[in-house]
């Protein structure tokens, strides 16, 4: 089977854009700005923290956006999810050892969608959602109604801060896993508006490749749902270029 011109340049056209619309997650800054795909940590401190930050970019304008619902799914190598990395739960080993905010610092490349005006949170940390070896985080953020943004074509947007303090991570009452690989999947950022029906889910990875997630100490081992690596069984099957046109020829 042949393919028209017309069909071709279609698919062309669609293969660009969707390998430029999508979200990114990355350590320390956006991915623009330089954000760092790895973080290694010794785990010999209990002050400081590390920052992951999210965000996204759409291929044609959206209006009105209201708010951002996030959902980031992690697993760690090995069979169950170490204590290090137990948050938000009564009773677990860190539990306010993770937070969220939506404050930009140093973003050059990269703006905030919400120019400041967004306020929320981790709603969830559901320990064990892909298996015991995983946890998920959901979370909300939104603006006043005097805030609703028009988003543009192309630009990078800033969306939150997730915050991991190296609290409990050595002496009395340490929580054991700091060393552990682990696997960080930004899974999607739903940009709401007024009109439900105008809302937009962003799954992909915004830069076409493997911007929607991260490691720690490497990630390597990660395993979940049979699948080995990072990330391990994203929830989204991504096509290459060539296997569009395979469909075609």
């Amino acid at each position: 089977m042949r393919t028209s011109l017309p069909l071709l340049v279609a698919l062309i056209a669609f293969a660009t854009q969707a390998h430029a619309s999508g979200v990114f997650v990355r350590w320390g800054q956006c991915l623009s700005d330089g954000g760092v795909q790895n973080k290694n940590f010794a785990c010999d401190a209990n002050t400081g923290s590390e920052v992951l930050v999210g965000g996204f970019q759409l291929t044609s304008d959206l209006a009105q956006v209201s708010g951002n619902e996030v959902v980031i799914d992690l697993a760690s190598a090995g069979a169950s999810l170490p204590a290090w990395w137990q948050f938000r739960n009564a009773g677990t080993c860190r539990q306010t050892a993770m937070t969220m905010n939506t404050f930009l610092s140093t973003g050059v490349n990269c703006i905030d969608w919400a120019a400041g005006q967004s306020q929320g949170g981790i709603g969830a940390y559901a320990i064990g959602q892909r298996g015991p070896n995983t946890a998920r985080v959901v979370a909300a953020l939104a603006v006043p109604v005097s805030g609703l943004a028009d988003l543009s074509t192309g630009q990078e947007y800033f969306s939150f801060n997730l915050v991991i303090t190296h609290a409990k991570t050595v002496g009395l009452g340490a929580c054991a896993g700091c060393q552990t690989p682990v696997c960080l999947l930004l899974v999607s950022i739903n940009l709401t508006t007024p009109i439900a029906a105008n809302n937009r889910k962003l799954v992909n990875p915004s830069n076409g490749t493997d911007a929607n997630w991260v490691t720690w100490q490497g990630g390597g081992g990660v395993t979940v749902g049979g699948a080995t690596g990072c990330p391990a069984a994203t929830p989204t099957l991504q096509r290459t270029w060539g296997a569009v046109k395979a469909l075609y020829r």
